[in-house]
């Protein structure tokens, strides 16, 4: 199956790229280059003291019993999937809903991904059970090999805790996988070498009966080769409803909708193509609108009866469910057996809905009572009653899990996460900063009571800024232990490009919009030095994903503003990107270089692999990345590492070799890599 891993051929149309080489993802060449740098890092950074104190913290943390086991309802029971210090890859176990709401509860396992690892001489990472409705007792259960995307799929029984003898077995791909019925999947998949997009998704989904091999599946629709991917999902609501849906991702954000009707044919549903069906409830489709629909108007929720949407797939009569006031924002739709429930934000802080539908086919609307200024989002909700688990936290608030019945709309709290960190005398504040063209941009801030506004604290500052994805609250353990409580203060922004303020707040940075977003950042961080509560010498900044873009476009286009840069499984290399991992499936974000003159003119001053200069002062980055990121891919990190090489420009590099799209594959990498770049901006900002 395909990789994408050997460096596609240089562009006539590109610079000239000395540094190629390192895209190809396992070569000898590259690896020693890794590794030869990885050792530089650990050498330099290991050797401070305060490295060994990180990585203790961070296991401890990592690694605590007393987290709060994250619940699932399935088959009548909680289920859980936990890594420890025991489990590094983890088990996935089961106990029932009294016994969890005990402080010990008494687990079964149900498998265990170590012992599976070692017995298949595999290195299985456990990536999540897909179960048939109703019964849910078969699933579907994904295992990657080193924590990347692709997966390989198995048939699972919950009531024997063993893998189905003969049961369906899918080879690794990247690949969506869904029951149709107890003898059919709906299977998107690398059917032949070759059968996937540009951004190395599958595009074909065919049915495949129970018994029969692959070869033997028969296809029921086909996207093309240009598209992101198609994705097929069976929705089932509390009263028996079924909507078999097949999302075809035109680009990231765009999509085509289509429904297998009664008939067994594929029927386009006649939506806008930023509109998506995002669930199914007592009978009801419900629509996520992230454009206007006719009259409906942009980030609203809307429903129509399934029985409408089946019989007239051309013509769907939508109506409102709920519509976002001047300064909130959907988050999240989730559903239990009759409750719509939506998490909002109400300028950045969260709040939780609980929809019943009327007798006129419209929706009541309830509050749940989940405490103010927090972050709060639905965790898990039953499709068989009206229970859902909510979770709320904050900086310096460790997360507690309610457990909420959406029919009455009370809420009771029944675990909580012990504090991992001295919050005493710790504040957080909500600000604004005012960007370039008068924009207020939001900002949390968490310091220290007594912080003296001389510039002298150390800040870190985060954002993130694309895909529509909003920065909320978080508690981190490793954040308060490593960080707040050595004095630093904690900066996170809320920048355009993200959903904070709905689909608009999105829209002002996409494609060769996007300098608002650098600008927003950047005045976030001249606001903070401005009002004194740091200085360029005390600033470091940290982002990962489209957040290492951020970074790395600050880096180079704002460096007297910071001391420190971290830059996370980046994206750096923006004329290749489309070439390099699943790059081509974000230019709907990002805008394609080789088709768009404008983009490409855009790019090619703000790509921050190209965008560096010997005679430049910039901070020395800390870059981080992962060998099984078949998402982002390492070479963006690589090669801008190797550039600031050959520029004589000083940086630290560390690639995990495991451990997919984000820190580690266990937990003892986790804190590993954690424990290094704390000790970086340590010694960049607090020395």
């Amino acid at each position: 199956m395909s990789h994408a891993a050997t460096p596609a051929p240089a562009d006539p149309r590109d610079p000239p790229d000395a540094w190629i080489w390192l895209e190809d993802l396992d070569g000898k060449r590259a690896m020693d280059w890794v590794e030869a740098h990885n050792a530089k890092t650990e050498g330099r950074l290991e050797a401070d003291p305060r490295y060994k104190t990180f990585y203790d913290e961070a296991l401890r943390i990592f690694g605590a019993e007393d987290r709060i086991p994250a619940p699932r309802f399935l088959n009548g029971q909680i289920y859980n999937f936990w890594q420890d210090e025991q489990h590094l890859r983890g088990i996935w176990r089961r106990t029932s809903l009294d016994d969890y709401r005990r402080a010990q509860p008494n687990w079964q396992t149900v498998l265990d991904i170590d012992a599976l690892g070692k017995a298949e001489g595999k290195s299985w990472v456990y990536k999540g059970a897909d179960c048939l409705e109703p019964e849910q007792r078969l699933c579907l259960i994904s295992l990657s090999n080193g924590g990347e995307d692709a997966v390989e799929t198995r048939e699972f029984d919950l009531a024997s805790g063993t893998f189905v003898q003969g049961g369906f077995h899918l080879p690794r791909a990247k690949q969506s996988v869904t029951w149709e019925d107890a003898d059919h999947l709906l299977v998107a998949t690398e059917w032949t070498p070759g059968d996937v997009t540009e951004s190395l998704y599958p595009y074909i989904v065919k049915r495949l009966a129970r018994g029969r091999t692959l070869s033997e599946a028969t296809e029921i629709f086909r996207g093309q080769k240009s598209d992101v991917g198609v994705f097929p999902a069976v929705l089932q609501d509390g009263q028996g409803n079924t909507l078999k849906l097949i999302t075809r991702a035109i680009d990231f954000f765009h999509q085509q909708s289509l429904v297998i009707g009664t008939d067994g044919k594929v029927h386009e549903l006649a939506i806008p193509q930023k509109v998506s069906v995002a669930g199914l409830v007592a009978g009801q489709v419900v629509f996520r609108l992230d454009e206007a629909w006719g009259d409906l108007p942009t980030g609203a929720v809307a429903t129509a009866p399934l029985a409408e949407v089946l019989a007239r797939p051309e013509a769907i009569e939508a109506r409102i469910a709920w519509k976002p006031g001047p300064r909130e924002a959907l988050e999240a739709v989730s559903i239990t057996r009759d409750r719509l429930l939506l998490s909002i934000l109400d300028n950045v802080n969260g709040r939780l809905l609980s929809l019943a539908p009327a007798a006129n086919g419209g929706w009541t609307t309830t509050a749940l009572p989940l405490p103010d200024k927090l972050a709060l989002e639905f965790s898990a909700a039953d499709t068989r009653s009206n229970l859902t688990f909510a979770s709320a936290e904050g900086f310096t608030t460790p997360s507690t899990l309610y457990l909420v019945d959406a029919a009455t709309g009370s809420a009771e709290p029944v675990k909580s996460l012990p504090p991992r960190f001295d919050a005493t005398g710790l504040i957080v504040e909500q600000r604004e900063a005012k960007s370039t063209d008068g924009t207020a941009i939001p900002y949390f801030l968490v310091h220290r009571k007594d912080m003296p506004l001389d510039g002298s604290t150390p800040v870190l500052l985060n954002a993130y800024g694309g895909f529509q994805s909003s920065s909320t609250p978080f508690y981190s353990g490793s954040y308060g232990k490593l960080w707040l409580e050595h004095g630093g203060a904690f900066a996170l922004a809320n920048i355009r490009g993200g959903g904070e303020f709905g689909p608009d707040w999105h829209e002002a940075a996409l494609k060769t919009k996007r300098q608002v977003a650098y600008d927003d950042f950047a005045s976030v961080a001249r606001d903070m030095i401005a009002k004194k509560i740091t200085s360029p010498r005390r600033l470091g900044i940290i982002g990962g994903s489209n957040g290492g873009l951020l970074m790395g476009v600050e880096m180079t286009e704002f460096p007297e503003l910071y001391n420190a840069v971290v830059i996370q499984v980046p994206l750096l290399d923006m004329i290749r990107i489309s070439k390099i991992a699943a790059g081509a499936s974000w230019q709907g974000e990002y805008g394609d270089v080789y088709a768009d003159p404008e983009a490409r003119a855009f790019w090619l001053k703000k790509s921050p692999y190209h965008a560096l200069r010997k005679d430049v002062n910039y901070p020395e980055p800390y870059i981080f990345t992962t060998t099984r990121d078949d998402r982002v891919g390492p070479q963006h990190a690589r090669k801008f590492a190797a550039r600031m090489e050959e520029l004589g420009l000083p940086f630290y590099f560390y690639e995990n070799t495991e451990g997919g799209h984000g820190s580690g594959a266990d937990i003892r990498q986790s804190a590993k890599t954690t424990a290094l770049w704390m000790t970086y901006i340590t010694q960049k900002l607090m020395d």
